[in-house]
């Protein structure tokens, strides 16, 4: 599951490069094109920031913080490789929208972002930013079931410690 989960990875930071680049080929900067009106449109901006333009022009955190996540990811599946299938894709996920998002920080010192969700008013975004936040939802899942499942295997153990000490020695009373 090593692999897969890197070729995930790696198909979505390559999917995020090539939609950013027809982005920025076909829009200008500000251009706004409707897909369903009311509801969604492809605008193009670029954000020093995070989200929200939180922290624009701190590139060096920008940049230093997704390689930390980077290298947990790059260390979660290689230690979790024979384990959980919705952790590693959670994570595979993560690591690729970061990826993608990390190369447009050190290539552009900014992120091209394009898709704006008309019907609230929440900042325009990518790609690689949905695969992160669908990539941490998951894991949070991933997390809550395997708390879950630990727990269930602790009772069952400490069930099984308490049979066998309570009916070691059965006897027909004789």
């Amino acid at each position: 599951m090593l692999v897969i989960s890197l070729i995930i990875a790696a198909v979505i930071a390559a999917a995020d490069q090539l939609i950013k680049y027809a982005v920025v080929q076909n829009f200008a900067l500000g251009d706004v094109k409707e897909l369903i009106h009311g509801v969604l449109s492809l605008t193009h901006i670029r954000n020093t920031g995070a989200a929200w333009s939180m922290m624009a022009g701190k590139t060096w955190f920008l940049i230093g913080m997704p390689l930390v996540i980077i290298v947990f990811a790059l260390g979660f599946i290689y230690k979790n490789r024979h384990g959980s299938k919705l952790g590693l894709i959670s994570m595979a996920m993560v690591l690729g929208g970061g990826i993608g998002n990390l190369i447009d920080r050190i290539r552009l010192k900014e992120v091209v972002d394009y898709i704006r969700a008309d019907f609230i008013n929440f900042p325009i975004f990518n790609f690689a930013d949905i695969c992160v936040v669908i990539g941490a939802v998951l894991f949070c899942i991933y997390i809550i079931c395997s708390e879950e499942s630990e727990k269930k295997d602790k009772k069952a153990e400490q069930s099984a410690k308490a049979d066998s000490n309570d009916g070691g020695d059965i006897s027909d009373g004789e």
